[in-house]
This record gives structure tokens, sequence and C-alpha cells, in this order.
């Protein structure tokens, strides 16, 4: 993968004894997830009860802010698994991924060798340079070392077409290969999320590879739960009205569409000054927790307030 490999597996470090997933069904892991205030349709907790005991990725799909980032937070806590997390952007390296070596200890070891004069063995001193102490591991180094673990490839769309090639063939077989020291594969696979706001389309190959799920917004009822469960000290009737207003901003032609993550800000915003209910001056004074470009608090300021948030 990144170039000769030597016949020698490293035995991942930290590494755990297989587990069973420890959920008999959809429904006690939807159970458990609720426990940690995220809150699943029978879909979604379907669709990662399979990842877990399939030993499948889970490939989510959808708009900004529905919660896929969430789930896989939510999958570490419930597992007991450490989360690990990979923040894809365009221009992301294989390297940026996997490992680097941590150039200025080995520059400082160096030193120190011929500081006491062992620079004698050049073979063994230069050996001695590519040691796994000084090794830096990145998230899939990482994810793949502490097994079993949840690893969280975020917007995956983002990055280019070859890293998503490569990211294809780290989880055909969840293998790294560092030439300078050997293989490192995971006992346990890792449980993979990979997320994507599809500001454009993933290549089939990795979406194959994958159990696929496209999250929608929640419904109306949905949404005032999650409110009510991840905000308690907001009012039951401001949660509502909350949800209702996000929905309506939803219908518009906007740039960014709220998400639940913006609707939990917004009820947050409205509860911090004192607000029990949604009134058209607060809700539009607050639109900048909700919205996020220009355009579209232009746009909501345009139309007619009372129609949007009551009043």
């Amino acid at each position: 993968m990144l170039g000769d490999v030597s016949e020698t597996t490293l035995p991942a470090e930290g590494l755990s004894p297989p587990t069973p997933a420890g959920f008999s069904s959809p429904d006690a892991l939807a159970g458990a997830l609720r426990d940690t205030g995220y809150l699943p349709d029978e879909g979604l907790a379907t669709a990662a009860y399979l990842a877990l005991v399939m030993r499948r990725p889970l490939f989510l799909e959808g708009e900004a802010g529905v919660g896929k980032t969430a789930l896989a937070r939510a999958l570490a806590e419930v597992t007991g698994r450490p989360l690990y997390r990979l923040q894809c952007y365009e221009g992301l390296e294989a390297s940026q991924a996997l490992y680097d070596w941590d150039f200025g200890r080995q520059l400082l070891h160096l030193r120190a060798a011929e500081a006491a004069h062992a620079t004698g063995d050049t073979e063994q001193l230069e050996a001695s340079l590519y040691d796994r102490r000084f090794l830096l591991a990145r998230p899939l180094l990482q994810a793949l070392e502490d097994a079993p673990s949840v690893l969280l490839v975020d917007e995956v769309d983002r990055a280019d077409d070859e890293f998503e090639a490569f990211l294809l063939e780290v989880l055909s077989d969840f293998t790294i290969s560092i030439p300078e020291l050997g293989t490192v594969r995971a006992e346990v696979p890792p449980l993979v999320v990979l997320t994507s706001n599809r500001t454009r389309e993933v290549h089939d190959a990795l979406k194959r590879r994958c159990l696929y799920h496209w999250l929608e917004h929640p419904d109306f009822d949905r949404e005032v739960a999650i409110l009510r469960t991840r905000l308690p000290e907001v009012t039951e009737q401001l949660a509502r009205e909350v949800a209702a207003a996000t929905a309506k901003l939803r219908g518009l032609d906007l740039v960014k569409p709220p998400g639940v993550a913006e609707a939990m800000d917004w009820a947050s915003a409205l509860h911090a000054l004192g607000a029990r209910e949604l009134d058209p001056d607060t809700a539009a004074r607050t639109l900048g927790a909700v919205l996020k470009y220009r355009e579209d608090t232009d746009r909501v300021h345009s139309l007619a307030r009372g129609a949007l948030f009551g009043g």
C-alpha cells in the first residue's frame, strides 16, 4: 500500500479481545442510543445494528445537521469504544490519515547518539530512527491499533477521488502497511461510520463496501422529542414552536436549510433570553442561531414574520 512491506505483522497496541455487539436487536440498540440523548428512527437503528453485527462500514448520507456525526459519537458511547475521527477535506493525503514520522524526535535521537559516540554501526542507527516510538499515529492507524473502536470518517465527499480510492483499500481488509516496520492489522475491525453531505457523488465502489442509509430531517414529533431530551430546561411550548418554525424554514428556498443542530442552538438562544414561547420579534433577533447565510436571513426578513413564527 505504501511501498514494499516486510512479512512481519505487528501486534496492534492496546488490543482488546473480540466482544459481541452486546445488543440483541435494533430495538435494544435504539433504547441504548436514546439513553445517550440520541433519538434514532427505526430505519437508522436497524442500519446501525446491522453495521455492528455484520462488521460492515455504515455510510450515512444526508443534509448537514441531521445527526450523522452525532450517531458515531453515540455509538462509541453505548459500545464503550474509543472514537477516532478523520475530518475529510480537499487535498487530504494518505499520510495525514495514516501516520507520519516525528522528525523532531528522530533528530534529537540522532544527535544524542552522536554525542554518545554510538554512530559506529550506521545500519543499526538508521534502523533505530524508525522505531515505533517515533511513529505518529493518525486516525486510521489509531482506530486499527485500539480495536475494537469506532472510526468516524466525516464528510468523505469533501476528499479527493484519490483519497477515496485509498480509503476503500484500507476498509477492504483493515490492514495498514508501514514499510519500515511491517503490517498493522486490526484483530477486531473498527465500527466505521462514513458521512457525506452529498456535495458530490461518492463512487459506487466505496458505497458497495458499506451499508447505506439516507438521513432525513426528523418529523415534527421526533424533533420536539430531541429538543426536550437534549435541552430539558427548554419549555415544552418553546420546543414545539421552535420545531414548527424550523420546519417552515426548511420549506423555503434557502442556501442552507437548518438542521437539528441549528434548531437546538436556536432553542438554547431563546431560552438564554428568557423566552418561554416563540414570538416574531424574538425570532427575528435570534435568526443568527438558526440561519448561517446572509441571503437566508434577508429572505426570511422579507417574508411575513408572523406567518413564519406565529404572533
